[in-house]
């Protein structure tokens, strides 16, 4: 027989009181701060606007013709905007120069146009010049090496293809930002275009490469595009930087004669001079058209730059305008003195009559 533990009336109460249900905690102690946490509302906008739908491509590399992290693909989108932004460009052809030759020769040319530079800010300072404050361009002035394939690619996509679209796509019946807009609804663009895609019109894309296919050997620059080449491009077509540089890289007396050797004792390093032998003058792009050997040094030939240029057609102008101006009042002039000899012819004539009635 168990043994049974006897309890008093007390605990019995205690025990029915804390087994009754409006008695009992909500939840478990260790519980209720996880249980007191609120969860916020989303905000307004995001339930009245979606969120823009997410290209499949990066802004800088969108989808090409060919693949974009080839080596020869940057060359190309490089090419591209080089001849794009570059208005005066020569066109060399080295000969296996050293990685020295190379040297020297960059050298003596940042020295000569770095010195053009400085003697022409103390020229216009000394002539209290209003243009004082021209841009050095030295520093903007490079020579390089080319790959000449990509270069003549790059050269056509440039001169045969436009870029803009002719006619302007019309705009889609539903916008995909628009909430209500049905995900199967018809006129949606593509947010992951194709390269294919007419809408993509960067130097890369298979409409640049289908429009310059056909054009390989048109363009004048092309047949000499050949062989191991380099180019020197400028900013902008400055004359006086184009002579400095052509009397260091392709000097020719006495116009465009190289520097003495007591001018400049290191253009005449054998290193140097070595390195000068195995450049030769191809020709030239400026503005778009292509230019000779004749042609490039007559662009730097013209005296007092851009700005003599201006002012002698400035002077042009005046003399036609002034010798139309002679010519114009030379017939008035003429014109006048004829008829007032007719009149006073007449006046004689008459008087004569007269005198010869009475």
């Amino acid at each position: 027989m168990r043994c049974r533990a006897h309890i008093c009336a007390r605990c019995l109460q205690t025990l029915a009181e804390r087994s009754h249900p409006q008695w009992r905690p909500l939840c478990h102690p260790k519980y209720v701060s996880t249980a007191a946490a609120i969860t916020p509302a989303p905000p307004i906008d995001q339930t009245i606007i979606s969120t823009p739908p997410i290209a499949r491509y990066p802004p800088t590399q969108p989808p090409s013709h060919r693949p974009p992290e080839f080596r020869k693909s940057q060359l190309h989108r490089q090419y591209t905007s080089l001849l794009r932004s570059t208005p005066l460009m020569l066109l060399f052809q080295h000969n296996n120069l050293k990685a020295t030759e190379w040297m020297a020769v960059r050298r003596e040319l940042a020295q000569a146009l770095s010195s053009h530079d400085t003697q022409t800010i103390n020229n216009n300072e000394n002539e209290n010049n209003e243009n004082c404050n021209q841009p050095i361009l030295s520093h903007s002035i490079k020579l390089q090496i080319i790959q000449s394939q990509i270069f003549s690619a790059a050269l056509r996509v440039v001169e045969y293809w436009d870029p803009t679209p002719k006619s302007s796509p019309p705009p889609p019946s539903s916008s995909p930002l628009d909430p209500s807009t049905q995900s199967s609804a018809p006129g949606i663009p593509k947010t992951t275009p194709t390269p294919s895609s007419p809408a993509l019109t960067h130097a890369l894309s298979r409409a640049a490469h289908s429009a310059v296919i056909s054009k390989k050997r048109s363009h004048p620059l092309t047949p000499l595009l050949y062989g191991p080449l380099a180019i020197l491009t400028f900013p902008t077509v400055s004359p006086g930087h184009l002579k400095t540089a052509l009397s260091i890289l392709a000097p020719r007396a006495p116009d465009f004669a190289a520097p003495t050797r007591r001018a400049n004792p290191g253009y005449h390093d054998p290193v140097t001079q070595a390195g000068l032998q195995k450049l030769l003058l191809l020709g030239a792009r400026v503005e778009g058209r292509v230019f000779d050997m004749e042609g490039v040094r007559g662009v730097a030939g013209i005296e007092g730059g851009l700005e003599g240029l201006r002012g002698r057609l400035v002077g042009m102008l005046q003399g036609v305008g002034a010798g139309v101006t002679g010519v114009l009042e030379g017939a008035g002039r003429s014109l006048y003195l004829t008829v007032e000899g007719r009149r006073v012819m007449l006046d004689e004539e008459g008087k004569g009559g007269e005198e010869g009635g009475a």
